[in-house]
């Protein structure tokens, strides 16, 4: 065996360690880490100057509008990252499957959507679990290791708490709020009118599928928006980005 010096030495026993550790994270969660620049803060909006815009949805309630926003990005060949819970992936599986066959990607919104702010580091730890197992059962895919907070109620602690499960926090830079519904005095109007008016370099816009029964259980505003908002953006020369670019930063 050729000899190596101690300084070399040393740094192949520190990388021999962190491949273990990450070998081991992975074991342990079963998403591929985040690179380390993703780590440490909050992501609400892509470190850009670009005029991009990146789509994600939520998905916690039901399948409302789903087969539309899956067209409407197909036909305008636009990716998307959606963020479903565990419970939203134990109870429509079919949906997290048609998602992955479009070729989009899936994110982890917790199990049950907590606020993440008032829960100890080991129930914290036991929502991103059990919602990476089922969103991984349900899809068949492989989960990207891009986290959002329910309510986008964040703290340092829950922050790292996610970091350390190789998750990097990815929350957004405007809500259309087309999830509250016209009983809430929600329109598809409005909903267009706050994602344009957000439109920055970088922006990354959150929408939902699905309805509440509070809302409405079979009205998903943003879906009927959806064309309109990607339309719009393009009209004023942004291009629909997709949020997995980042892994590659």
């Amino acid at each position: 065996m050729p000899f190596r010096s101690a300084p070399e030495g040393g740094r192949l026993r520190a990388t021999a360690a962190a491949l273990l550790a990450l070998l081991a994270l992975t074991a342990l969660v079963g998403v591929a880490p985040a690179p380390e620049p993703l780590l440490g803060s909050e992501i609400r909006r892509i470190p850009t100057e670009e005029h991009v815009l990146a789509l994600t949805f939520n998905a916690a309630w039901n399948e409302t509008g789903l087969d539309t926003v899956l067209g409407v990005l197909r036909d305008r060949a636009a990716p998307a990252v959606f963020f479903p819970t565990g419970d939203f992936a134990d109870h429509h599986p079919r949906a997290l499957r048609a998602v992955a066959a479009a070729g989009h990607g899936l994110g982890n919104h917790s199990s049950s959507h907590p606020d993440f702010t008032a829960l100890s580091p080991d129930r914290a730890r036991n929502e991103v679990r059990r919602a990476d197992t089922a969103i991984r059962a349900a899809s068949g895919a492989e989960p990207l290791p891009f986290f959002r907070f329910p309510y986008s109620a964040t703290s340092p602690q829950a922050v790292a708490t996610v970091n350390d499960l190789g998750y990097a926090d990815l929350e957004y830079t405007a809500d259309t709020k087309g999830y509250l519904g016209p009983v809430h005095g929600m329109t598809a109007d409005r909903a267009v009118e706050r994602a344009l008016a957000a439109l920055t370099p970088g922006a990354v816009l959150q929408l939902h599928v699905g309805a509440s029964e509070e809302s409405g259980p079979d009205t998903c505003l943003d879906a009927e928006a959806l064309p309109r908002i990607i339309d719009g953006a393009r009209a004023r020369g942004y291009r629909i980005t997709d949020l997995r670019t980042l892994l590659n930063r």
